[in-house]
């Protein structure tokens, strides 16, 4: 029986107008140099030919079946077609693309799951292009977790992880204003959190005992409750219940102590309990090659740390060192997805 290992992953399309195209071709121009692992991405064959064109590269494009992928990667860009063509520019969104976008990702998800390919990397979209074609989720990470419940009935609770070499980061709450934080964040989130990431970091990641660092959310996390009671009545019980589960875990620590090289020495991830807290340190430390992979999925997904881009889309600089090292981890981590 072939071995997760042998089997290519799939990079999804993204919104065809931003620069997912243009770093997906680059990113397979340098699979030598940086020593990529099998891909196949799922894409109009015809578009990709043109964006490559555009910028003056001659790279081959294979018009593949998924068991193709493997064999057909080391002299050709091997593409699964869509049902439908795709006519956009590059930095020109379209709303007509939508159903190609969807399409991608749904047919990413399939492969993953049927076993047809290792992992999934997917390049980024626009929510506000899917939105006027009547997308219906709050965005990329909530429709992946329908998906996966779609497949197998069961409810999935995804968490975003911003992963480098040098840091793992989990934001508690995500995308919403920090004003509303406060009363989003409860115990039962910072518990349920804690345990998929300390699940996945065994199950993907392959560390037998992981770390955890949580963040106060308050300054000083909270000066003994001189600085706000959150820390004290939220996260401080949710550690104490995630100590009971076994989990090696400290906190609520001060949020600007957290992040120096000392620090990051002594956890494995540390849980940030709003979007800027958690992101402004990897960002800082691995703008170029940070990686989000999704959490709490029954497949492995990654993705580059960055938008569309649509503004830069077509000028040829967009740089592919996040999505090289999304394919990488999804590569590590689709291998280890095997262990219990």
């Amino acid at each position: 029986m072939t071995g997760l290992e042998d089997l290519p992953l799939v990079i999804t399309q993204g919104d065809p107008a931003g620069i997912g195209p243009e770093l997906t071709l680059k990113a397979w121009l340098q699979r030598s140099q940086v020593s990529l692992p099998p891909f196949a991405v799922i894409a109009d064959p015809g578009h990709m030919e043109r964006v490559a064109k555009g910028y003056g590269w001659d790279i081959p494009i294979a018009k593949v079946e998924p068991g193709q992928a493997s064999p057909a990667f080391f002299h050709a860009l091997p593409v699964i077609p869509l049902s439908s063509s795709v006519s956009t520019r590059p930095g020109e969104p379209d709303s007509a693309c939508a159903p190609s976008v969807i399409e991608s990702i749904e047919t990413a998800v399939r492969l993953v799951r049927s076993g047809q390919a290792s992992a999934l990397v997917t390049n980024p979209i626009a929510k506000h292009v899917l939105y006027e074609a009547s997308f219906r989720h709050p965005g990329h990470t909530e429709f992946l977790a329908a998906l996966a419940s779609e497949g197998d009935g069961q409810a999935h609770h995804p968490v975003m992880m911003l992963w480098s070499e040098e840091l793992a980061v989990v934001p508690v709450t995500v995308h919403v204003p920090l004003s509303a934080v406060p009363a989003i964040l409860t115990t039962e989130l910072i518990v349920l959190t804690g345990r998929i990431v300390a699940r996945d970091l065994r199950k993907k990641f392959g560390i037998q005992h992981p770390r955890l660092a949580v963040s106060g959310l308050n300054p000083h996390a909270g000066e003994s409750g001189a600085m706000g009671l959150e820390d004290r009545d939220v996260i401080v019980p949710a550690v104490e219940i995630l100590r009971r589960d076994g989990i090696d875990v400290t906190g609520p620590l001060p949020a600007d102590t957290m992040f120096h090289g000392r620090a990051r020495a002594r956890y494995d991830a540390a849980l940030a309990m709003y979007h800027d807290q958690a992101l402004i340190p990897i960002k800082t430390i691995a703008f170029d090659d940070g990686v989000n992979v999704t959490l709490g999925l029954p497949f492995v997904r990654t993705s580059p740390d960055h938008g569309t881009a649509f503004d830069i889309a077509g000028k040829g600089i967009a740089r592919p060192d996040s999505l090289i090292a999304a394919i990488r981890l999804a590569a590590r981590l689709g291998a280890g997805a095997h262990r219990p």
